[in-house]
């Protein structure tokens, strides 16, 4: 194993052994190098005459650049966005974030966390959880209803092995935390490390927990550690910020279950994807929150999530963050985000009512939806899919089948104006599938 990787290691394992325990072995031989990237840094810095070290092409001091490409690019100096990001991230962007982070969930008031590494997105946030925790045949508890990249991401990739619980109760009235706990408890009884993801508006049905629902899961995951279970939980808040009811928690779980216990580690992926509209530029954050106040543990955890993405990608797009980061810096930043957000809860709200009507009860269930993106339906006594494909074939309208029952619904590409056509739309659909 390479010396730094030890290194690594041995700071997390004298600080706290069960971290190290539950990193997998790729995780444990992750580092980050210091080649060619600290070389030149250090050339950087002292360099004052000549600097032939940079992988990049120059002319005088400025970087190499094409009129063909700068010119879209008005307000931005070359220099700011064409050469290589740091592999963990602009650290003005990554500063910002954690402060933020503080802000948009005051529960982390007093709790240490790491510095955000900057990812290409959540879905690459993901695929290092999985490098960094998982092993083969670990266990990941998630939900039956799910992202489907998941199983790409943790079984696929990384050899895991998923075990579900059941989403929502029978009715639909209320997300399964029983069902969740039973599960839990049963893989704790049977391995020495759960790995579980907690996602939050939850994709594809848009549900959001309560303060009270998440007090329970978060009591339910603290308590299985205290019990002798090794658990690795991350936080997909990928919608983070778009709750859309009085009731629902406007914080992360995550900021209940840092630091809450030696044998939990808090794992918080983050994308400026979906909180700021700019799914296109690849930008995510993961950050860290475990027991103790040792620094040295979370830089580490940032060093190995550094070499990770060293080793995969190099470094997210520079463009990206730097637009991000100039964006969060605007004086008018909260209301524009504020007017997309009353946007998207228009829509939601509007769906809620159209879906009062009485006239679709014999037709499908309404799955609960308070935040997000999407909604969910569960159809009576018709194939998804068969809807699905009848509705674009003969009515020009689109949506997700899951499974043999669920349809999933974008409301936040959909016009409220369309609302109460769509699912009149979806209605006749099931009427003409019954009717043969």
């Amino acid at each position: 194993m390479n010396p730094i990787a030890q290194e690594l290691n041995q700071i997390i394992n004298g600080s706290n052994p069960h971290i190290f325990e539950m990193l997998s072995d790729m995780g444990k031989a992750l580092f980050f190098p210091k080649g060619i990237l600290s070389q030149s840094a250090e050339a950087k810095q002292k360099a004052d005459k000549i600097n032939a070290t940079i992988g990049i092409a120059k002319e005088g001091n400025s970087v190499l650049s094409l009129s063909s490409i700068t010119k879209y690019i008005k307000d931005i100096e070359p220099d700011d966005y064409l050469p290589y990001a740091p592999s963990f991230g602009i650290p003005a962007l990554r500063n910002k974030w954690k402060s933020d982070l503080y802000q948009k969930n005051p529960s982390l008031k007093n709790k240490k966390i790491s510095l955000p590494v900057v990812t290409s997105g959540i879905t690459h946030g993901v695929s290092i959880l999985s490098d960094m925790w998982v092993n083969t045949n670990d266990v990941i508890v998630l939900p039956d209803m799910m992202w489907g990249n998941y199983t790409m991401t943790f079984c696929v990739r990384n050899s895991g092995r998923i075990v579900h619980y059941k989403a929502y109760d029978d009715q639909l009235t209320r997300f399964n935390i029983d069902s969740f706990e039973k599960v839990m408890r049963q893989q704790a009884k049977e391995n020495d490390k759960i790995v579980t993801v907690l996602n939050f508006p939850h994709n594809p049905s848009g549900y959001s927990l309560s303060v009270s629902e998440a007090d329970r899961v978060a009591g339910i995951l603290i308590d299985i550690a205290r019990q002798g279970t090794n658990v690795v939980v991350a936080c997909d808040d990928a919608y983070f910020g778009l709750f859309f009811e009085e009731q629902t928690s406007k914080e992360s779980i995550f900021t209940k279950l840092a630091g809450a216990d030696k044998r939990l580690v808090a794992i918080k992926l983050d994308g400026a994807t979906k909180e700021d509209y700019v799914w296109g530029f690849r930008t995510g954050f993961i950050t860290y929150g475990v027991f103790g106040d040792d620094d040295n543990v979370l830089e580490a955890l940032e060093k190995k999530t550094g070499g990770c993405i060293r080793g995969n990608i190099s470094n997210s797009s520079h463009l990206s963050q730097t637009i991000l980061l100039k964006s969060m810096a605007d004086e008018n930043y909260e209301v524009y985000k504020k007017e997309k957000f009353d946007l998207l809860k228009r829509r939601a709200l509007k769906m809620k009512a159209v879906l009062k009507d009485p006239k679709f009860k014999d037709a499908f269930d309404v799955y609960p939806f308070n935040s997000g993106y999407f909604m969910c339906i569960r159809l009576k006594d018709v194939d998804a899919e068969e809807l699905r494909l009848h509705l674009l074939d003969n009515y020009g309208t689109g949506l997700i089948s899951i499974g043999k029952k669920n349809i999933r619904v974008a409301f936040s590409c959909l016009e409220e104006s369309d609302v109460e056509t769509l699912f009149d739309i979806i209605l006749s659909g099931i009427d003409d599938l019954r009717k043969g």
